[in-house]
């Protein structure tokens, strides 16, 4: 029997390819210690991103594959996350507390953005995240109704803001700072202003993902995000409409510009399910996410159906994340969550908060 080595075990390794990362787990660095104690293999493992119950189909793979090796009697796998903080635009202030800020973009009204972006991030702290909800939109505030959230921010100093709770979710907003009835009749630059104390002025605690929901289009807010935010990556939600997917491609050029990297291109009522007879039906056109992302050379994260349910659960104030955890849907959402995160786990880290600041004093 040929003698078993860390060559060997490596090799065992490379054939599982991550579908999150799209690697290897060698090539990915994930694999941190590798021992062999006669039959029995111990792997330390270390994912960059938050891998929830994907843990299980891993550990039962994985072990599988290894078990196959000659001279392989007992498998041990060690499988952890830990989240680092990944580089932003040259030159952006940090924001104390935040390790990454994940914007969650439309080039148009309509598309189902909000309800995206809070599903997506109740879907990265159910697989083990510690995350934050900025609502970017300064006129049409809608997290702090899907969220289930109310009442005023306290403060303990006077100067600063504590985030408001739900579902484990930090989360800001103009929302809950005016009547649900008042609208903002303001104009860029105040819209602009609001935006950077909230996000700054929240005291945001220990998170590993912000993620900010912008308004639609490419205008001031955007322009403000990509200048004095350090966004760690953005995602672009469309419809397959040829006209959703028109803007959704200005919204994706914009962060080009502007050097934020885009994580992806997510789908959203991809098709409709009849509830009666159960027909499927792509209402609003075929294909067109997976085209826009091939196109702009970009990862296509998801598809999202156009289901009722979706619908209901973010107007009760309680997402279909946490509404039916165990519901396809939420497993969508928690799987291009999962695509996004490890999209950003292999860009290069942000180190600038290790050093300390250097003072020269006469």
């Amino acid at each position: 029997m040929a003698e078993l080595t860390e060559d060997n075990v490596k090799s065992a390794l490379q054939e599982y390819i991550d579908p999150y990362m799209e690697k290897d787990l060698v090539a990915a660095k994930v694999v941190k210690n590798i021992a062999i104690d006669g039959t029995k293999v111990s792997i330390d493992m270390v994912f960059g991103f938050p891998i929830g119950d994907h843990e299980k189909v891993l550990n039962d793979t994985l072990t599988a594959k290894l078990s196959a090796l000659d001279g392989v009697s007992e498998v041990e796998l060690n499988i952890s996350s830990k989240i680092l903080s990944h580089a932003a635009q040259q030159g952006v202030k940090h924001i104390e507390g935040v390790k990454n800020i994940i914007a969650v973009a439309s080039g148009k009204g309509g598309v189902g953005k909000s309800t995206v972006a809070v599903n997506l991030a109740l879907a990265l702290s159910a697989s083990g995240a510690n995350v934050g909800m900025l609502d970017a939109d300064i006129y049409g505030p809608s997290q702090p109704r899907m969220l289930g959230a109310s009442g005023q921010p306290q403060s303990a100093d006077g100067q600063s803001m504590m985030p408001m709770m739900s579902y484990h979710i930090q989360s800001m907003s103009i929302g809950y700072l005016i009547e649900e009835e008042t609208p903002m009749i303001w104009r860029g630059p105040m819209v602009t202003q609001a935006l950077e104390q909230l996000l700054r002025d929240t005291r945001w605690s220990d998170l590993d993902y912000l993620i900010i929901d912008l308004p639609p289009g490419t205008g001031d807010t955007q322009l403000t995000l990509a200048q004095k935010i350090p966004v760690s990556g953005a995602v672009i939600v469309t419809t397959p409409q040829d006209i959703s997917l028109l803007d959704a491609r200005k919204g994706l050029k914009m962060f080009e510009k502007v050097q934020v990297p885009v994580l992806g291109v997510v789908e959203n009522m991809s098709t409709h399910i009849c509830t009666n007879c159960g027909h499927e039906e792509h209402i609003f056109g075929q294909g067109g996410g997976v085209s826009l992302a091939e196109e702009q050379d970009v990862d296509f994260l998801g598809s999202l159906p156009l289901d009722k349910q979706i619908r209901e659960d973010a107007d009760a104030g309680k997402p279909t994340v946490v509404a039916s955890p165990d519901s396809r849907i939420t497993q969508i959402y928690k799987d291009i969550a999962r695509r996004a995160t490890a999209k950003l786990s292999l860009q290069s880290k942000d180190y600038s908060t290790k050093f300390p600041s250097i003072k020269i004093v006469n």
